[in-house]
């Protein structure tokens, strides 16, 4: 029956990290490769489920568009309508495969920094786009503007932005967003912002949406969800799966419309959960960032100590993107088989994030992306094997890094 299948069913293949999530789950492995925390919601957003559901609230959520309006209104300084501007979405990846059917036809070109995370070259792909990508430059990801302007072309329709980024950690900074604001302009396309990791920066710095930009709200689509920001990102089981897209009116239409066809609405109690998440104090934003930079901390030095080359340090998002210790002659694929049979740790290959050519041995095959959303727990018997792993007579240094050992 395969014969069936449309052309790109065929060409599709399964998701390489939720693969590795499935395999930690039957090895019963330490998961690092999925970026899903291993300790509990928010006590304030799991009751306000449970009392949505005790109460039998099944129906739309009202209010929950005014307050993603409010929070891009306090964080960026946007004017967003409520009632016309914000879409309620299944989660982020519904929110940017919706916004790629509403804008693109077949053939239409939409540009992607490299590395990337997986899901944007397939929406773009199964909306008829073709995805087109300009490499991030190592080891601190900087954009090339020239790079940039030559991807641009008459059919270019959209740029995509992730910031915080996911895979490296990279926040982008004015300067590059002053860059990518200009190639819209110059090209009259539009930007698609994915900002889940919005609130999830470290070191004083702060996330700034394209939209913020001069002349760019009306030409910017920004996507987002609840799950990073609230921990209700659940692994392989999806999580609570509530995320939004905000464009300008028509094009915020036309991503509702779509919304509607491909699953009808999010679900009803998780809304209303994402309502008292939303109203959540400043404290919670700051709390959240200070924890997760503790984890951060701990796991480079964690990583550093064992061999691991760091360069560049995470700015946002909770993922560390390790570039293979430069005595490990194998490549990355190689690195996370032994760690899988050897050592019981998932991690997932960077060469997975990349899209652009590279000489047989470019550096996209010696990083590695570990998940540092865990409990310290599991990052210290995590790093513990891997530490073995690389170096069997040795053993792994502890180091203090403000994170609580036992948390």
């Amino acid at each position: 029956m395969e014969e069936k299948l449309s052309s790109f069913a065929k060409s599709s293949t399964p998701s390489p990290i939720q693969q590795l999530s499935h395999l930690a789950q039957r090895c019963n492995a330490i998961n690092l490769a999925e970026g899903f925390p291993d300790f509990p919601a928010p006590s304030h957003i799991k009751n306000a489920a449970i009392s949505a559901i005790n109460s039998d609230f099944n129906q739309h959520v009202q209010g929950i568009c005014d307050y993603v309006a409010k929070n891009m209104k306090d964080m960026h300084g946007l004017d967003v309508d409520p009632t016309t501007d914000v879409v309620i979405c299944c989660g982020q990846t519904e929110a940017f495969s919706a916004a790629m059917f509403a804008l693109l036809d077949h053939g239409d070109e939409v540009i992607v920094l490299d590395p990337s995370y997986e899901t944007y070259e397939s929406c773009i792909s199964m909306a008829g786009g073709v995805p087109v990508f300009v490499p991030l430059d190592p080891p601190y990801w900087t954009l090339d503007p020239e790079k940039l302007m030559k991807a641009c072309t008459s059919k270019t329709k959209a740029i995509v932005l992730n910031s915080p980024h996911n895979p490296t950690g990279k926040v982008f900074g004015l300067d590059e967003l002053d860059i990518i604001a200009e190639a819209c302009h110059r090209s009259d396309c539009l930007a698609v912002t994915d900002e889940v990791y919005e609130y999830i920066t470290y070191d004083n710095e702060k996330h700034i949406s394209l939209a913020s930009l001069p002349g760019m709200q009306e030409r910017t689509i920004i996507t987002s969800s609840l799950s990073k920001t609230y921990c209700v990102t659940v692994g392989i089981c999806i999580g609570w799966r509530i995320g939004w897209a905000i464009a300008p009116t028509c094009i915020a239409d036309a991503i509702r419309n779509i919304h509607i066809r491909l699953t009808d609405s999010a679900p009803a109690p998780f809304q209303e959960a994402a309502l008292a998440a939303l109203r959540s104090p400043p404290q919670y934003y700051d709390s959240l960032r200070d924890d997760f930079e503790s984890r951060r901390d701990f796991i480079v030095e964690l990583l550093s100590g064992i061999g691991f080359e760091i360069e560049f340090k995470p700015q946002g998002s909770f993922f560390i993107f390790a570039e293979l210790p430069k005595d490990y002659r194998h490549s990355d694929i190689d690195f996370v088989e032994e760690l899988i049979k050897q050592a019981g740790v998932v991690a997932v290959p960077g060469r997975g994030f990349f899209h652009t050519r590279r000489p047989p041995d470019g550096y996209q095959k010696r990083y590695i992306r570990f998940a540092f959303c865990k409990s310290s727990q599991t990052l210290i018997a995590a790093l513990r094997k891997i530490s073995a792993l690389l170096n069997p007579s040795g053993h792994l240094k502890l180091f203090t890094s403000g994170i609580d050992p036992d948390s």
